[in-house]
């Protein structure tokens, strides 16, 4: 396996991963959107609690030039050592959701 598509896999293995948390709840769904012609994926919620409109991104991976960018995550998990877990290195992970700034602490890539 090449290493995108280790990436790619690694991606939809954690948004499908959360996706089963939640999917017993019967009026909010999970909503797994897999972009693999211009790599975007993204986990989000989609239904009614009673009255309430639920909407909204749970997490959003982009691959750009050959690196994860982690977009959002809304999750108490550490996502990005996750997948360092997996096998991604540190290098290849950027913290979108962070500036360019702030990223060049986090010890992932900057860009």
């Amino acid at each position: 396996m090449d290493k995108l598509d280790h990436y790619r896999h690694c991606i939809k293995l954690i948004l499908t991963d959360h996706a089963q948390l939640s999917a017993s709840e019967t009026t909010v769904k999970p909503l797994l959107i897999f972009d693999g012609d211009r790599d975007h994926y993204q986990l989000a919620y989609v239904g009614w609690r009673g009255d309430k409109r639920v909407f909204g991104p749970v997490m959003h991976f982009d691959l750009e030039n050959g690196k994860i960018w982690l977009q959002y995550n809304g999750t108490e998990e550490a996502v990005a050592q996750r997948l360092v877990e997996m096998g991604v290195p540190a290098c290849d992970i950027v913290l979108g959701f962070h500036s360019a700034f702030k990223r060049q602490f986090s010890g992932y890539a900057v860009e």
